[in-house]
């Protein structure tokens, strides 16, 4: 196998010391292009840092050190969205490790290609109660992220480097998941093989998913959408890069689409065929062009899960359903479908949209589609702002190359239904090309599934770091700024233009709300009243508190996303607007 020499990783002030295992782990992070490492460093992982020190010096992953390691696992998270890249995160043994587990979960449910490296005692300490022993005869780490990864290893032998660390990044490429390494530190500190001659040169076409796709299902498809007379387009989450390409297919029929909440951020909210959003806080119109009796529903990397599919509603689980995805996991939930058509969504669009073009396609008559889809917006109920009016101000003023990323919760209700850019994708050809994305990313990110509180502060620092220079706000609660508001710091010792924007209603505001709409007993939501923003300057970084919606008007939006540096936003929001979560209480049983 074309191997470069291992001494092309080592700087002439190290090329006396023998790559040891770490050196081997790092060389393969730094042949694939990684950028950063996010982390907390500490005695059991020491050596992958020294490598990562060594490594730096010759321009690979710089190591990004966080407040937690579970914010280390939510910004490799964000970085790996947005870039396209592999997210890596590392930690040390025991406590540090059990830290990470929630991020690295959160990572593989949402099919997000991510690393974790975590460290153990040496082996020779194993069952002899080291400290934050953590293997098979003490806190068996390595079980507990068998169940929120999809590889998972303890590296044993120094042999065991190579096809360990390539089995584990083929699996985060290939499958979009979490994988997991732990290696105890006598390990990390092993010479590295002496055949070892560094990372194949073209370990990244290893590592690339085969592009297959089932050619007869995709005739099917084909002829299905010629004889379609009123067909319906739903684009999912999964749809990434794929959603210009699906785009030109619904243009070309004349069809209306709609999207699920992860799918939001695909498109440009005022294309012409857009009927909002199906699904959790999702839009009455929406649901209505599904009830309307379309012959022919495609959906496009949708997986089908409570939040995607409004509850698993039968207007879409049903024999019209063309569902396309590249995951068996979400196929096996449409066995009611018409077709199942499994590959990249990309390849099936090319596909379709090269046999299309031989055939005259008469455009389907257009759906009317209503000059908003957002109900007037409700009169003041309590004092502050008004959350439909903070999404609205955000739409209007932020500029188009803003990225939002919203944490769990009511912040993300109102940004799914109430954010509505002017903007983003599928502009004319004079359009700023600066403004242009990455076609698989995403101008709001939000989670569907696995979806933990304080997510979005962390993954809107990876994000930023994927995008240097561009602004990004980060949505949040102040129950979920409780958990995690320190990761702040990091933004600011990055100096990223990230504006953290909480929403202070002094409660867990979806429990308060979804205890009232179920009629349950009030309990357990009241946090206390804080004051964000003087958190945040005592920690050298700018806070401004928002209590009333001139305050909000009179806001330089632009030149706070101008700054070099974070800024927090404590905005007091009218407590009593209802959130559009009611479909969530649907599901539960609970209304």
């Amino acid at each position: 196998m074309d191997r470069p020499n291992p001494a092309a990783f080592m700087r002439p002030e190290d090329t006396h010391k023998q790559p040891d295992v770490a050196d081997l782990i790092v060389a393969h992070l730094e042949q694939i292009g990684v950028e950063y490492v996010f982390g907390v460093p500490g005695g059991a992982i020491e050596p992958i840092y020294n490598a990562l020190a060594r490594s730096a010096r010759r321009n690979g992953p710089r190591v990004i050190t966080t407040r937690h390691e579970a914010g280390a696992a939510y910004m490799a998270e964000g970085y790996a969205r947005e870039s396209g890249r592999l997210g890596v995160c590392i930690a040390t043994s025991g406590p540090g490790a059990t830290n990470l587990i929630t991020g690295v979960a959160c990572a593989h449910d949402n099919g997000i290609p991510l690393l974790a490296i975590t460290g153990q005692p040496k082996l020779t300490a194993f069952g002899r109660r080291a400290l934050q022993e953590s293997g098979c005869t003490g806190v068996n780490t390595l079980g507990m992220f068998r169940h929120c990864t999809g590889y998972n290893t303890l590296l044993s032998h120094p042999e065991q480097a190579e096809p360990k660390i390539v089995s584990a990044l083929a699996y985060a490429f290939q499958n979009r998941g979490a994988a997991h390494l732990t290696i105890p530190v006598d390990i990390q500190r092993s010479a590295a093989p002496a055949e070892w001659q560094g990372p194949a040169k073209g370990l990244r076409r290893m590592l690339r998913s085969p592009a297959l796709v089932d050619e007869d299902a995709v005739q099917a498809v084909f002829d299905a959408l010629g004889a379609a007379r009123r067909p319906v387009f739903l684009l999912g989450g999964g749809a990434g890069g794929a959603v210009d390409l699906f785009l030109q297919l619904i243009e070309r029929h004349g069809a209306a689409f709609v999207t699920t909440p992860d799918a939001k951020g695909f498109v440009n909210p005022a294309h012409p065929l857009y009927h909002g959003v199906f699904g959790f806080a999702g839009h009455p119109q929406a649901r209505e062009l599904l009830t309307a009796d379309p012959d022919l529903i495609v959906a496009v990397g949708v997986s089908l899960g409570e939040w995607t599919s409004a509850g698993w509603s039968d207007v879409l689980l049903n024999d019209r359903l063309i569902h396309i995805d590249s995951r068996a996991e979400h196929l096996q939930r449409s066995s009611m479908a018409r077709l199942q058509v499994s590959g990249n969504p990309v390849s099936v669009a090319h596909r379709l949209l090269a046999m299309d073009a031989a055939r005259p396609v008469t455009p389907a008559p257009a759906a009317p589609v209503k000059s908003s889809r957002l109900p007037a917006t409700p009169a003041h109920i309590a004092p502050g702002v008004r959350p439909q009016v903070l999404m609205e101000v955000l739409s209007e003023r932020c500029p188009p190359t803003v990225n939002f990323v919203a944490d769990p919760g009511n912040s993300t209700a109102w940004a799914i239904h109430h954010l509505e850019l002017n903007c983003r994708r599928h502009r004319p050809a004079s359009a700023d090309a600066r403004h242009q994305r990455n076609p698989a990313a995403s101008w709001l990110r939000v989670l569907m599934d696995f979806a933990p509180m304080a997510w979005a502060i962390s993954c809107s620092i990876g994000v930023a770091l994927a995008r240097r220079g561009r602004p990004v706000v980060c949505l949040t609660g102040d129950g979920s700024y409780l958990m995690s508001g320190q990761e702040i710091t990091v933004a600011q010792t990055e100096r990223l233009p990230v504006l953290f924007v909480v929403l202070n209603d002094a409660s867990l505001g979806m429990v308060k709300h979804g205890q009232r709409l179920a009629n349950a007993e009030p309990i357990g939501f009241h946090l206390p009243t804080i004051d964000f923003a003087a958190q945040a300057r005592a920690l050298g970084i700018e806070g401004i508190a928002i209590r009333s919606e001139a305050e909000l008007a009179a806001l330089d939006l632009v030149g706070l996303l101008s700054r070099n540096g974070p800024t927090l936003l404590d905005v007091r929001i009218d407590t009593e607007q209802e959130p559009p979560i009611r479909m969530r209480l649907e599901a539960l049983g609970t209304v």
